[in-house]
């Protein structure tokens, strides 16, 4: 059987797969993007969105405020010795939940024509500049552009031998929607002997709550609720909104192995996107924000390409790590050096103490783990 051929084949589609796939079918190219799982679904992460993708989002088609996003303009951070430290944003974000915004991008994705079919992806082959595509369904594909947004952990990772994937990674996450009251213009990060939580409402008005932990710290504990109480409640402030929250969840969501080693931006010549090109520490927050700037740098890269105004596929690979290097290898560098420090409790201690003494270096220190407006061309 012949290939369906396509001009992009998009390999997932969380916030970097959806925003590509809306912006390349806007540019009036065939795409097919293929999504393991259904829409909408609840996925472990922060949900706070800096304001920086509003003006792409706007591109898109897509606005979070009419469907009830959140205005967050407030920033707390408390620390393990229960001091609390505020800052006002010097940007601002938005808080929306996954299961909205996913299902919000599908749906203008389809409505721009874009294919998303629900299969997995087992194989990817490049050969005389034409990718072949393999799915676990026993379907293949042809494109001129591979997109791989699959995530932060794919049997591809495998497949592609990617130096991160070999290694075992200690982190576990865990998240829960929970009803009570908490500032609607505010994302708060608690930190607890080794990990921190952040929290901010979405647009259902549940209060997302969203910790990342060491597999060291969490193995002492019998199950997630005594770990919870053992050592969350530590933090004053994460005692008193576990006490005077409501779950709204079944059970919590968790995820393991959540690596935030450096990945190479392009892995046989796929244009890796999201958490697939790299992941900054939660503690640094916007990770959606990078997901959504990754799909339009790869989106805009991918266009000039098709339109041959980028003459070869060397070149698209180069222009592509050169600006993703631009814009966010300074950022994953002061994620990894902050969440270091938060590690080292005396390191942390002081840190904090220099903050709380000198507020004014917060912002600063926020926006450079944030970007500026993102610019449309």
């Amino acid at each position: 059987m012949q290939p369906r051929a396509t001009d992009v084949l998009i390999i997932g589609g969380g916030l970097a797969g959806l925003c590509s796939a809306i912006h390349l079918s806007k540019a009036g190219f065939e795409v097919i993007l293929i999504e393991k799982s259904s829409y909408p679904k609840h996925k472990v992460c922060g949900e706070y969105i800096s304001n920086e993708v509003l003006p792409y989002l706007e591109f898109l088609g897509i606005d979070v405020f009419a469907e009830g996003a959140k205005h967050i303009t407030k920033f707390k951070l408390t620390t393990t010795t229960n001091k609390t430290i505020t800052a006002n944003l010097p940007l601002g974000g938005f808080g929306m939940s996954r299961y909205a915004l996913d299902a919000l991008l599908a749906e203008k994705a389809k409505q721009n024509g874009s294919t998303i079919l629900q299969d997995m992806v087992t194989n990817v082959q490049f050969k005389t500049n034409k990718f072949s595509v393999t799915t676990k369904n026993e379907h293949t594909y042809s494109s001129k552009i591979v997109i791989a947004a699959f995530g932060k952990r794919s049997n591809l990772d495998v497949n592609l031998n990617r130096d991160f994937i070999q290694h075992k990674s200690p982190y576990l996450g865990v998240k829960m929607h929970v009803k009570g009251n908490f500032p609607e213009d505010l994302v708060a990060l608690h930190n607890f002997k080794g990990g921190y939580c952040g929290l901010s409402k979405v647009e259902t008005n549940a209060i997302n709550l969203c910790y990342i932990t060491t597999f060291n710290a969490f193995k002492k504990f019998k199950d997630i609720e005594t770990f919870q109480k053992e050592v969350l409640f530590k933090n004053r402030a994460l005692k008193e909104i576990f006490e005077n929250t409501t779950p709204v969840f079944e059970a919590p969501l968790t995820i393991s192995q959540i690596s935030f080693e450096t990945k190479a931006p392009v892995e046989g010549h796929m244009l890796m996107c999201g958490d697939a090109a790299g992941m900054i520490h939660p503690l640094c927050g916007n990770g959606m924000g990078m997901a959504i700037r990754s799909a339009q740098m790869a989106s805009e890269l991918s266009t000039a390409y098709l339109e041959n105004k980028i003459n070869t596929r060397k070149a698209l690979e180069t222009q592509y790590i050169e600006q993703w290097n631009t814009n966010f290898k300074n950022r994953l560098r002061l994620g990894h050096t902050i969440a270091a420090i938060f590690r080292n409790d005396t390191l942390a201690v002081l840190m904090l103490g220099v903050l709380k003494i000198f507020p004014w270096l917060l912002p600063i220190i926020i926006k450079q783990t944030h970007g500026k407006l993102m610019q449309v061309k």
